[in-house]
């Protein structure tokens, strides 16, 4: 690993680390589309839950 960053020039390393902020995603907006995503499919697997139980007992 230290003989892959000794050939990497210092501002190769700077470029890839720096933050982008055209380019790239904010990661707090990245954490809010994980949630969103999350909380989306326990509504859709929980609504399923539900129409199954209904569908058990009523039919």
């Amino acid at each position: 690993m230290a003989e892959a960053q000794k050939r990497l020039s210092h501002t190769t390393l700077k470029r890839r680390q720096r933050f982008h902020r055209k380019r790239d995603v904010r990661p707090v907006v990245l954490a809010k589309a994980n949630r969103l995503v999350v909380r989306a499919a326990v509504f859709i697997g929980l609504s399923f839950l539900a129409v199954i139980t209904l569908q058990a007992v009523l039919g």
